[in-house]
């Protein structure tokens, strides 16, 4: 992907969510309404996610694409996407992981299986963490230390919560800006 490239570009993305698959205020769908050449994982059971089955729903997702992909993730989908990099040689642009959750934390939730350990090791493609200083399910020292493992480029947003739809960023203007910030940085 050449660089200075912008959200418009044809820009090949595949939103990545977390549990309950982002639903209709979520930023993730709505930056999927404004780009219906955006795809979007499926996986059978949004709410009870088990890593090895969620690791499948990416495999059969990223087949379906004709290029190689920016992938959008929130939360859970954050850590779904490492242990897919640890796993897979399928060719990657860039990762955007938004709210990286803590596997550890006490509002880890339980019905989540197979996600710890969460690899350490650096992404074989260029990332940014984007977290807030006031996430529930991952503090920002945590989402650094996944930066720092991961070889990630790392960005505050400040008070906002999950970054979600309970956050109220609607399309949330100010990460299509970081998120054009890593386009034009590849």
């Amino acid at each position: 992907m050449p660089g200075n490239r912008a959200v418009g570009d044809g820009v090949v993305a595949l939103i990545v969510p977390g549990i309950g698959n982002s639903g209709p205020q979520h930023w993730q769908t709505l930056w999927e309404q404004q780009h219906p050449e955006w795809q979007r994982v499926q996986q059978r059971d949004w709410d009870r996610p088990v890593c090895e089955e969620w690791l499948l729903g990416l495999d059969a997702a990223m087949d379906r694409l004709s290029a190689p992909p920016v992938l959008i993730a929130h939360s859970i989908g954050c850590l779904l996407v490492a242990h897919w990099a640890h796993r897979s040689s399928a060719p990657v642009c860039a990762a955007f992981l938004v709210a990286v959750p803590d596997p550890d934390g006490s509002l880890f939730p339980s019905a989540a299986q197979g996600f710890q350990p969460v690899p350490s090791g650096k992404l074989r493609f260029p990332s940014l963490i984007v977290a807030s200083s006031d996430d529930p399910f991952g503090s920002v020292a945590y989402a650094r230390r996944c930066a720092a493992g991961w070889g990630s480029q790392f960005v505050e947003v400040g008070a906002v919560g999950h970054i979600n739809a309970d956050s109220g960023l609607g399309d949330w203007p100010a990460g299509i800006a970081l998120f054009e910030g890593l386009l034009k940085s590849l």
